[in-house]
């Protein structure tokens, strides 16, 4: 589907000159608008009665944005087409990209109630809207720029992320994020009369306002945000440490500054796989030595082990030999070492076993001296 809202004239569209329009940036936009929250619809197939279709139709705006309209005219549509929309002052123009069924399951995933506040679908764009639109869009950039110089004179704490012209010229929405409330009524009345226009001032959270933008992320893909995520779960140092990362700010945060959302993908796996792995607070003891767990692989069932006496060798061990070992210690014996199980009690000696030798020979020399002093004491007399 060729854009037509891209600034660069249509991604996949032929120029004037025969050349290929668009950002030339062969998958990847870098206008931030085409294949933007882009659906499947996998029931387009089936053939339903036009008077039997659903008649609520998902559009698509500027930066992923989608809302619903009812289609109250019955026009036949196809995803891809474009569209002139109700809004509450004038009208907007958008893509249509999901109709029939599959509008009624993401209207109640999402919590959208099909009542009379739906607005409508006025009619398809024709030329002259699709020029108009056109007009607006370019207004865009120029409008962000000259609105963050007025910002600045004006030493306000909050940040301008994008502008979206509706498609009549007549209102445009500033995307904004700021850490604490902003009393930007100076700012309005500012914009309104540089601008002619209806403003209206929007606040988004940082990961909102990363999606909109779009980006590359660490693994190289496109952001999710940007892509096909569309609700952001709270995300903690928690997850990073079921998983065994290092507690690295850089490593663990996105473009927005927040803890990446990658980090809840895996988190049941690795949380399900631990319920396996025991929990080794103690040193294992065996008769070489005692072994400090070193590492886990959660996945392997396999935890690494390294000897006092050698620290820098690490010993493999099974989940199920680890618990072997622990329940051997404490019964109160060592095994030979972590790959032989065969084991030795570990008792305290008696008291009197302490220093045996030393008292046999106390005993031997004790009767020795008993002999010589009898004899001593015995007369000549009796000597016969």
């Amino acid at each position: 589907m060729a854009c037509k809202s891209c600034s660069t004239g249509s991604c996949g569209a032929k120029a004037a000159d025969g050349t290929t329009a668009g950002c030339q940036n062969n998958g990847a936009c870098g206008t931030g608008g085409c294949n933007k929250m882009n659906v499947f619809d996998w029931l387009s197939d089936m053939d339903v009665p036009t008077a039997q279709r659903f008649d609520v139709v998902e559009i698509k705006f500027k930066g992923g944005r989608k809302e619903y309209f009812r289609n109250v005219n019955k026009i036949e549509l196809t995803t891809g087409d474009y569209v002139a929309c109700e809004m509450a002052t004038g009208y907007h123009i958008g893509s249509v990209s999901l109709q029939g069924e599959l509008v009624r399951l993401q209207m109640m995933k999402k919590g959208v109630k099909n009542d009379e506040s739906l607005k409508t679908i006025y009619r398809v764009a024709n030329q002259r809207d699709l020029e108009k639109h056109e007009q607006s869009v370019a207004r865009d950039l120029t409008t962000m720029y000259r609105t963050r110089q007025i910002i600045s004179e004006l030493k306000l704490k909050m940040k301008l992320s994008d502008v979206e012209y509706q498609s009549d010229n007549t209102k445009a929405v500033f995307y904004y994020s700021a850490d604490d409330r902003v009393d930007f009524r100076e700012l309005i009345k500012l914009l309104a009369g540089e601008f002619k226009i209806r403003v209206e001032m929007r606040q988004i959270s940082l990961r909102q306002e990363a999606g909109r933008l779009g980006g590359l992320g660490a693994c190289g893909r496109e952001l999710c945000c940007s892509t096909w995520l569309t609700d952001f779960k709270n995300i903690t140092t928690s997850a990073a440490r079921y998983q065994n990362l290092s507690l690295n700010a850089s490593k663990l945060s996105g473009q927005c500054g927040r803890l990446k959302c990658c980090l809840n993908y895996e988190l049941e796996t690795y949380v399900d796989a631990l319920k396996d792995i025991p929990n080794v607070d103690v040193p294992l003891k065996t008769q070489k030595g005692n072994a400090h767990l070193q590492k886990t692989d959660i996945f392997k069932k396999m935890m690494w082990f390294g000897y006092e006496s050698d620290s820098s060798t690490w010993h493999p061990v099974t989940i199920e030999t680890v618990k072997q070992i622990l329940e051997i210690n404490k019964k109160g014996l060592k095994p030979a070492a972590l790959d032989l199980l065969q084991t030795e009690e570990v008792v305290a000696e008696p008291i009197g076993k302490i220093n045996s030798d030393l008292s046999q020979m106390d005993k031997k020399f004790s009767n020795r001296d008993s002999r010589n002093k009898n004899r001593r004491k015995k007369p000549k007399g009796d000597n016969k």
